[in-house]
C-alpha cells in the first residue's frame, strides 16, 4: 500500500471505525448463542397450557422461595434461591433474583430485572428482561394457590419450570399439592430438581 504514514494512519482509523460496530454485533451474537446453548435443557412439557388463573400483581408481589425447578444454565449450583417482585409506579414489575452458590451458606449472588405484563393475559404472562434489552424471557404464572401461598411458573417452550412458595419449608402436603398440579399441567416431574432452602 502506498501513501504517507499520516495517510495510512487515517485510513486505518477509518477502517477500524467502520468495522467496530460489526465486531461488536458479531460478539454479542456469539455470546447470546453461547448462552442459549448453555441454558437449553430438555423439553419437559411439549404442550404447555395457558395460565389457569388471572393474577393480582399486588398480591403476587413480595418474596418467594424457589423450592423446585427444571435445571438450567443460569442457575447451575444455585441453592437458597429467592425471587422478590415489586409493582413499580411505571406499571412494570421489579424483579430481584437471589441465589447462594453451592449451598444455603454459600456466597450470595443477586441480579435485578424488570417485567412487562403481556396485554390481555390477566397479568399471568410477563416479559422479563435482565441486562437492559438482552435476555428477555417469558414468565407465565401457570397456576397458583387461591391465597397466593404457592405458584407454578413456566414458559412456552416447556424447557423451564419453577415451583415457588411463600415459605422456605412448605409442608409435605403443600409440596404434594404442587407436584400433583405440575403433573396435571403435563410436565415430566422426574426433571424437577429440589432446591435447598434454609430451615424454618
Amino acid at each position: 500500500m502506498n501513501g504517507t504514514p499520516h495517510e495510512l494512519s487515517r485510513l486505518t482509523n477509518m477502517t477500524s471505525k467502520r468495522l467496530l460496530p460489526l465486531i461488536l454485533i458479531s460478539g454479542v451474537a456469539i455470546a447470546l448463542t453461547a448462552c442459549a446453548t448453555l441454558q437449553r435443557g430438555p423439553v419437559g412439557n411439549p404442550a404447555v397450557p395457558e395460565p389457569a388463573k388471572a393474577v393480582d400483581l399486588n398480591r403476587y408481589a413480595g418474596l418467594w422461595y424457589e423450592i423446585g425447578r427444571y435445571e438450567n444454565g443460569f442457575e447451575l449450583g444455585c441453592e437458597g434461591v429467592t425471587a422478590r417482585y415489586t409493582v413499580r409506579d411505571d406499571g412494570l414489575v421489579g424483579v430481584q433474583n437471589t441465589c447462594r452458590q453451592g449451598d444455603v451458606a454459600g456466597e450470595e449472588r443477586t441480579v435485578d430485572g424488570k417485567a412487562k405484563v403481556v396485554a390481555d393475559s390477566g397479568n399471568a404472562k410477563l416479559k422479563v428482561s435482565f441486562f437492559g434489552p438482552f435476555f428477555v424471557g417469558d414468565y407465565w404464572v401457570l397456576d397458583r394457590a387461591e391465597d397466593y401461598s404457592w405458584s407454578i411458573v413456566g414458559e412456552p417452550s416447556g424447557r423451564y419450570l419453577w415451583l415457588l412458595s411463600r415459605t422456605a419449608q412448605p409442608s409435605a402436603e403443600v409440596r404434594a399439592t404442587i407436584m400433583n398440579r405440575v403433573r396435571e399441567l403435563g410436565y415430566d416431574v422426574a426433571l424437577v430438581r429440589s432446591v435447598e432452602q434454609p430451615p424454618a
